[in-house]
């Protein structure tokens, strides 16, 4: 009898995890659009919570249950806090945290596995070692990421010969792994020096990379995390960690190829490179002036104007001005003024960055519109506002070959009758690149935080009536 009822908990957990699966991926299929994506979000959460009720209700966790209770009360109550909390300027490092515990779980599944000595099978133990490897790299990796993004990590750390240690780091972990995982060595002390050179790995090969290169690096994480997760669930035979590991790899690895492909480069030139460090992707001077502007006198423009493009860049994040944007927006549109939004794959810090903003503030998603869309309307457009971008309207990526964003696709700012920008000051962005685009004939300059000149914008945009 009691076999029996082992192997119906066991039936209803399988069965459970197929329809875990189907909701993980329908939760994704919905995500990738602004009007289903909080639909979807919720499809994937309820796979979340049926997985993991039905795991403790019908898994074997002998002794342990009472600490996986405090672990998962511990860990969701700091997650549900920090969620409420955190800024939406500040949500970018959230995602590279959360991801990186997603690696970290994985290694920690495969050290425990790893650590009890030699697996069933070298399979298994390759799967281990592969998903211990992988998710040491992107939790440590992740970390890195946070800290640059957080801005407790201010500079590029690079060193002659960098990429010769990281190649030998992998390779004598890469040596450690087989050994562990053809039974040849599965000693306690080898199995350390295979994490600990995986997380140093993770380390040294984020450090490089400049900050203008996070969205990349934060998308391949997140690939690395998912192909970790699916390694292990293969070791644990848990169908639901296959196939949601499985999802988030292929999901991530896509994205990181579109972000790529949106700064023009490849992977290994965003790892490689040490583009993104501002003291070393300057490019040369740029001729003429910037022309102010003032808010009274750029609100009588806009005012007046038949079509304005908005350009939210990741100034506007900082100066928590979604809002206000949209307010502006609703007014310009009440004066009988057509409004759009452009957003450039890369802009902010991450991936959906100014979408997630703007879907905050209220504002219509038929009026946001991506790069290929809205490409060809600056021409026919009087006034293109940029608040707080910098590189993704930069015209140098269309002209200038020196330059290391050259080849990089770029929404056509340049290209309105008037471009109004407001900008904090007169420095250069976030990867160190002057923008050409500040000294164009048409631009003119509004200098202030983002919230405070968006509401100049509106107080002028009134008084023009």
């Amino acid at each position: 009898m009691s076999s029996l009822n082992s192997g119906l908990a066991a039936g209803i957990v399988q069965a459970a995890y197929i329809l875990v699966a189907a909701l993980f991926i329908m939760g994704l299929k919905r995500m990738s659009s602004p009007s289903t994506a909080r639909g979807g979000i919720l499809w994937a959460g309820m796979g979340m919570v049926i997985a993991t009720l039905v795991t403790y209700l019908l898994g074997d966790f002998n002794l342990n249950l009472a600490l996986v209770l405090i672990a998962t009360a511990v860990g969701g109550g700091f997650a549900w806090w920090t969620g409420k909390r955190v800024a939406m300027t500040d949500m970018p490092q959230m995602i590279a945290l959360y991801n990186g515990m997603g690696g970290g779980a994985a290694a920690a599944i495969a050290a425990v596995e790893l650590y009890r000595g030699p697996t069933e099978s070298p399979v298994f133990g390759t799967l281990a070692v592969l998903g211990g490897l992988i998710g040491a790299v992107s939790f440590s990796g992740s970390g890195i990421a946070f800290g640059k993004l957080q801005g407790l990590i201010k500079k590029s750390f690079r060193f002659g010969g960098q990429q010769f240690v990281n190649m030998l780091l992998l390779a004598i972990a890469v040596a450690l792994g087989a050994m562990i995982a053809t039974g040849m060595n599965t000693s306690p002390a080898v199995v350390t020096a295979f994490f600990v050179l995986a997380l140093v790995l993770g380390v040294t090969m984020t450090l490089p990379i400049g900050g203008a290169d996070m969205p990349v690096v934060i998308s391949l994480y997140n690939a690395l995390t998912g192909l970790a997760v699916a390694f292990e669930g293969f070791v644990l035979q848990n169908a639901a960690m296959i196939i949601a590991g499985m999802v988030v790899g292929s999901a991530g690895t896509l994205l990181t190829q579109l972000m790529a492909k949106a700064m023009n480069r490849s992977l290994g030139n965003v790892l490689f490179s040490g583009f993104g460090e501002s003291s070393s992707a300057a490019s040369g001077p740029v001729t003429g002036s910037m022309k102010s502007i003032e808010a009274a006198d750029a609100g009588v423009m806009m005012a007046y104007a038949q079509k304005v493009i908005i350009v939210p860049g990741y100034g506007m994040a900082v100066g928590q001005a979604q809002h206000k944007v949209w307010e502006l927006a609703q007014l310009l549109q009440n004066n009988g003024v057509a409004v759009k939004f452009a957003i450039h794959p890369v802009a902010g810090r991450m991936p959906g960055h100014m979408n997630v903003l703007l879907a905050e503030a209220g504002v219509p998603y038929d009026i946001i519109a991506d790069l290929e869309e809205i490409n060809a309307e600056f021409e026919t457009s009087d006034v293109a506002l940029i608040i707080g971008a910098n590189d993704v309207v930069n015209p140098v990526a269309r002209n200038d070959k020196s330059s290391p964003i050259y080849g990089m696709p770029i929404l056509n700012a340049d290209k309105a009758k008037n471009v109004i920008v407001i900008k904090r000051g007169q420095g250069q962005g976030f990867s160190g690149i002057e923008n050409a685009l500040f000294f164009l004939d048409n631009t003119r300059m509004l200098y202030g935080d983002a919230q405070g000149a968006v509401n100049q914008l509106i107080q002028g945009v009134k008084s023009s009536g």
